[in-house]
């Protein structure tokens, strides 16, 4: 996640400054809309940000720019080689989080074999969620490596990590071992490749971000479609062992490949790396952010590695639950890109509260009754289009909530936090199975409740940004419709309408029930 230097910029100060820039606009509102798409974690990087935060200080740009009296803008390419990027990018993602998700089918394989003398499901569960959560562990210190060696060493780290852990994993004879390597080491690889990676899409675009955006998404759920076949057809031909260097390998030459070939804009642009700022968790809005996330995680988890296994308790083949994982990714693979391009058209925050309870309500009102295998695969399919709305559309919102500058702090914040639900959420859903005498009812409910609990926290935040857009559009003496939700100037000519008189921030109550595209 390539970083902006965040600049201390306090949006509650409604003063005579807030009122003048309001005024005037902020240069480059319409652009902002156009270069935020949605991936699992997306940083945006633009010139004329700083330049326009440096304006609202009441300082000038220094330097040669400034002696000429006009500053030179990066203009990103919009295409050519950032599409040899973009499928590098989606090719990492298939190779990281769609071997990730393939852990389904081992999770499976586990529970109904005797593989490692002593341990419990709840041990399998922790080491499926430990993959994720320490790629979101280590994002801080892959953040440091980009900003200290670049990204092509960022993402080599994270090949050689992931390597090791595939290899590590077919020698292992004792659950501990597993954790090591399969837990462990390859939530690491996974970090550094996702960091090293994600923000690159993003710098070569600006009108076209959210489809690349949207294409480099949809690389991991068609990497968890083919794994998650592919796992299951080596690990009943070739057995376990061989299984895992069979995927290490081929991930080591694919990832070693398109780390070679993708290139990075990071000099271009002028991006810095940070990783953390404190002073974010003062603002209410983002710690409703966050439990957005919390939650999401905890309903996200349980139903991309649960699903293979709950086949096979009501009566289904390894196969057949195999197949069912497998369109669950497909489902995801679909979905991302669509949720990503139409945020732009009906807001981002919008489509993210939106998506996220209906895959609360497809698991409530489908999953619950799914005992066939047709039906499995509609929700499957139809569910999965929805269940990564998170990974879609959390770096857009952020930056819509907080500001494209205190966009990379507060993702790398986001990382953090989501290591506790990715860390734990499997485990707790095992264990309510468990409790249940091995029946998935608790399981399901408790994820269909944890999305629509995430869904409801996000509307929260959505009204409260109505309420900022209105006082900004008052003091601006223009229609909220004007004012653009990311940049928070003024869309268009600062001076047309200027003598319309706002009608000022409604009631809370009232801007949960508006319609507002934010």
């Amino acid at each position: 996640m390539t970083n902006i230097q965040p600049r201390d910029v306090e949006k509650e100060d409604f003063g005579d400054k807030k009122t003048e820039r309001a005024s005037r606009g902020l240069a480059g509102s319409e652009k902002s809309r156009d270069s935020l798409g949605g991936i699992n974690g997306d940083a945006l990087s633009n010139s004329d940000v700083d330049a326009q935060v440096a304006r609202e200080d009441g300082g000038e740009e220094s330097g040669p720019e400034q002696e000429s009296g006009e500053k030179k803008e990066d203009v990103p390419p919009n295409g050519g080689y950032g599409w040899v990027c973009v499928a590098c990018i989606a090719t990492i993602n298939a190779h990281t989080w769609g071997l990730n998700s393939s852990y389904a089918v081992f999770l499976a394989y586990y529970l109904a074999n005797n593989v490692f003398p002593g341990a419990t499901p709840l041990h399998y569960a922790f080491i499926g969620g430990l993959s994720i959560s320490q790629a979101l562990l280590v994002s801080p210190v892959a953040t440091a490596t980009t900003r200290l060696f670049g990204t092509r060493t960022t993402l080599l780290i994270g090949v050689f990590f992931e390597t090791i852990s595939f290899i590590s994993a077919s020698f292992s004879t004792k659950i501990w071992h597993l954790v090591l390597s399969q837990g462990l080491c390859f939530g690491w690889g996974m970090g550094f490749l996702f960091v090293g990676s994600v923000v690159i899409a993003p710098q070569w675009f600006t009108t076209k971000r959210s489809l690349a955006n949207g294409i480099s998404a949809a690389g991991s759920g068609v990497g968890g479609l083919i794994y998650s076949l592919a796992t299951q057809a080596l690990i009943k031909d070739l057995g376990l062992p061989m299984a895992f260097r069979v995927l290490g390998i081929i991930a080591c030459v694919v990832n070693t490949a398109c780390s070679l070939m993708v290139k990075d804009r990071n000099k271009q642009i002028g991006s810095s790396q940070l990783s953390f700022d404190y002073r974010l968790f003062k603002k209410l809005e983002f710690i409703g952010l966050l439990a957005f996330g919390f939650l999401s995680m905890l309903g996200y988890v349980v139903l991309l590695f649960s699903l293979p296994n709950y086949a096979r308790t009501v009566g289904m083949t390894a196969s057949q639950g195999s197949t069912i994982g497998a369109v669950l990714n497909l489902g995801q693979a679909f979905g991302r890109p669509p949720i990503g391009y139409f945020s732009d058209t009906f807001g981002r925050i919008n489509m993210a509260a939106t998506m996220t309870a209906l895959c609360g309500i497809f698991v409530l009102l489908v999953w619950v009754f799914a005992k066939s295998f047709g039906l499995l695969i509609f929700f499957a399919l139809f569910g999965g289009c929805v269940a990564g709305t998170f990974w879609a559309t959390v770096a857009p919102v952020t930056a819509e909530i907080l500001g494209i500058v205190d966009l990379p702090a507060a993702l790398s914040i986001t990382w953090l936090v989501l290591v506790l639900p990715t860390t734990f959420s499997e485990a707790i859903g095992l264990e309510i199975v468990r409790f249940n005498g091995g029946n998935y009812i608790g399981a399901i409910l408790f994820t269909g409740f944890m999305y629509l609990g995430a869904a409801a926290l996000l509307w929260l935040v959505r009204a409260w940004k109505i309420g900022e857009l209105e006082e900004k559009a008052a003091m601006a003496r223009v229609d909220e419709a004007r004012v653009d939700p990311v940049t928070e100037g003024i869309v268009g000519n600062p001076d047309q309408h200027a003598s319309v008189r706002g009608k000022g921030k409604s009631s809370f109550a009232k801007r949960l029930f508006m319609w507002h595209i934010v």
